[in-house]
């Protein structure tokens, strides 16, 4: 029977009360360890968070981030792009920009008149309906396809042809009718101009005395319009010299319009298909002058 107080018992009770100090110490050290990880844990997160939140705009103030901010900077602005101040200064190139624009225009104009220039050589001389887009292409020096970026069609550059160079003469006649002298004297002008217009252009007198005949489509629909427009001119012009007493007032305005044209018509239409001379149109036009004052002179 071994007494409490032996000295072996005291040695085993210190080392017990010793372990458990010792295995207390641990504990405690192991749990400060983990309250500092997650205290820099914690830490760290919200750095993050602050980090992350700070490029969210808040009421009342926007952030713009670095590259941004470069960007929107009116001393980084390209000088052809517009600037967010009040105004970027006019720059070299934005100064030529209408210069360009304005010779891409004539550009475009002058090709479009090569091709119309073109056209007419070539209908003249093949007839239209024999005429390929790509021998118009070949005589106006482009390719086949720029042909297409002012044209539908080869039926377009005939129905263009003709508006414009029949639109030209009914303008200048206009400003012809409008002028001063007398309606005999104006008549005569107009004979002269319509005439004179074809003089030293028998291709272009083919075209558009031949070649638009041969398509009944484009005469109902194009040719149609502008002959009106042409009659009404020189009717008006009649009428005129009706009112004040110079002309005859015995014939209908708008016959005396047509036949002036089909009679200036069938002047052409021999002249071109021929190799008469072009002063003969000259003479041609004082004879119709003369016809057609004489007669629609007041008796």
């Amino acid at each position: 029977m071994r007494s409490v107080g032996s000295p072996r018992a005291a040695v085993f009770g210190a080392a017990l009360g010793f372990a458990r100090f010792r295995w207390a110490s641990i504990r405690s050290s192991r749990a400060s360890r983990a309250r500092a990880a997650a205290n820099a844990a914690v830490a760290t997160s919200a750095n993050t968070t602050h980090t992350t939140c700070s490029a969210v705009p808040t009421r009342g103030s926007y952030h713009t981030p670095a590259a941004l901010t470069d960007d929107l900077d009116s001393t980084n602005t390209p000088n052809n792009e517009p600037s967010f101040s009040d105004g970027p200064p006019m720059t070299a190139q934005a100064t030529a920009a209408p210069v360009k624009r304005a010779r891409k225009a004539k550009d475009t104009g002058d090709k479009r008149e090569r091709i119309l220039r073109a056209a007419v050589r070539v209908f003249a001389r093949k007839g239209f309906y024999a005429t390929r887009v790509s021998e118009i292409a070949k005589a106006a020096g482009v390719a086949d396809g720029t042909i297409y970026l002012y044209f539908k069609n080869k039926d377009d550059v005939l129905i263009s042809l003709f508006d414009d160079r029949l639109g030209r003469l009914i303008q200048e006649l206009r400003t012809l009718v409008s002028s001063p002298g007398t309606v005999s004297e104006r008549i005569a002008r107009v004979i002269a101009i319509q005439l004179g217009e074809l003089e030293g252009r028998r291709d272009l007198a083919e075209v558009v005395t031949v070649n638009l005949r041969q398509s009944t489509k484009l005469m109902k629909q194009y040719a149609i319009p502008l002959f009106g427009q042409y009659i009404d001119v020189i009717a008006g012009l009649i009428a005129e010299g009706q009112t004040n007493g110079e002309l005859r007032t015995d014939v209908d305005p708008t016959l005396v319009a047509r036949a002036l044209w089909g009679s200036l018509d069938g002047v052409l239409l021999p002249w071109a298909m021929t190799d008469a001379e072009p002063a003969s149109l000259r003479r041609a036009a004082i004879d119709v002058t003369t016809v057609y004052i004489e007669g629609l002179r007041r008796r």
